[in-house]
């Protein structure tokens, strides 16, 4: 149904910021709550923050809390702005569509579905 496109990953040093961009391939990407999730070389695949359908409700991993925020606009896309990256944090992000609306948590990667390629974010230092 859709297809989900994740952009914005690169090379950064440690304590600068990227921005994570999540695009859905249909209209109905906004019927959808989202999670944005990381998966480093050789280790699981970890949640990292959701945004529920509306963009009202946000939920974070408590290791990201206070520097990465999720957000969607009005075209439902979905960013992850990600503040003082950590080396620790290098992974390829991937964004997915997640159950129902979205206003309660869900932070199993199983929740998900329709998950794009994913973005490579590498932190350096």
């Amino acid at each position: 149904q859709v297809e989900v496109v994740e952009s914005g990953g690169g090379l950064v040093q440690a304590g600068e910021s990227l921005r994570l961009s999540c695009i859905g391939s249909r209209s109905t990407f906004g019927m959808y709550s989202v999670g944005w999730f990381r998966q480093a070389q050789g280790k699981e695949r970890e949640f990292v923050a959701q945004v529920s359908r509306s963009g009202s409700k946000t939920f974070y991993q408590a290791s990201v809390k206070d520097r990465f925020t999720i957000t969607r606009d009005k075209d439902k896309t979905v960013y992850l702005q990600m503040n003082s990256l950590k080396p620790e944090e290098t992974a390829v992000y991937l964004c997915a569509i997640g159950p129902g609306g979205g206003s309660i948590l869900y932070n199993s990667p199983n929740d998900y579905s329709n998950w794009g390629q994913g973005t490579q974010v590498t932190v350096s230092s």
